[in-house]
């Protein structure tokens, strides 16, 4: 069986080598690096199962690597934990939006961090593996491309089809317009986020014919999530 490969980027030598002696020991390929520049070479190299950021590194702040990974098409849905002395809820806030999945504020458990990175594999081990995909009464077959709700086909534009599966991987998430953009566009080019809303639109027409509940939550001022109570 294959191990996680995890890229660590933490520039404080001791916490560096009982990170990677930690998940080492858990079976894991680690790939470690102090430099934020060179965690972006790595990533792009060879793209990791998981990466750990710290916030502070070296001549590349971590915060603006987590929104570089979720620039590159190649490592936009890569799992990112950040780690930080920064406790605010503003800081937690910022590294959130910026992309991060989760973030654990210095001192922390080693134990705490693993199941953390065990818990983001887990959500998103099924889109890796191309599994189904479901919530409610919709299904999603990642490989086949297909789309069904409540056992009928649902017609879905590619767009749309990338979008439903982000939520579909992170069910009662909100997400800001910016964050889809990252994760479902890369952010490459020049799509405005008001073409979020388009493409919003577009697949809860395609997911709520007929008589079926909406489950494209709007959360004014903050976004879009999949819930069933929308």
């Amino acid at each position: 069986m294959a191990k996680n490969r995890l890229l660590l980027a933490e520039d404080d030598p001791a916490m560096a080598e009982l990170l990677r002696w930690t998940f080492e020991k858990e079976g894991y390929e680690v790939v470690h690096t102090p430099s934020g520049e060179e965690a972006l070479l790595l990533a792009m190299d060879a793209v990791p199962d998981v990466v750990i950021l710290d916030w502070m590194l070296e001549e590349l702040a971590g915060i603006e690597v987590c929104r570089r990974l979720r620039r590159i098409a190649d490592t936009a849905n890569v799992p990112i934990i950040m780690l930080t002395a920064r406790g605010e809820e503003a800081d937690r806030v910022r590294g959130l939006e910026t992309g991060a999945d989760d973030y654990v504020t210095k001192p922390f458990s080693p134990a705490e961090l693993v199941a953390r990175v065990r818990a983001v594999l887990r959500r998103v081990r099924p889109a890796l593996a191309g599994a189904l995909l479901s919530y409610g009464d919709i299904e999603m077959d990642v490989a086949s491309h297909r789309v069904r709700r409540a056992g009928a086909n649902v017609p879905i534009g590619p767009t749309e089809f990338r979008l439903l599966r982000h939520f579909l991987e992170h069910p009662g998430h909100v997400f800001s317009r910016e964050r889809l953009l990252d994760a479902v566009w890369g952010r490459d080019s020049d799509i405005e986020a008001r073409t979020v809303d388009v493409h919003i639109r577009r697949l809860r027409k395609a997911i709520n014919v007929g008589d079926r509940s909406d489950l494209i939550r709007t959360v004014r001022g903050a976004g879009y999530a999949l819930d069933r109570d929308s």
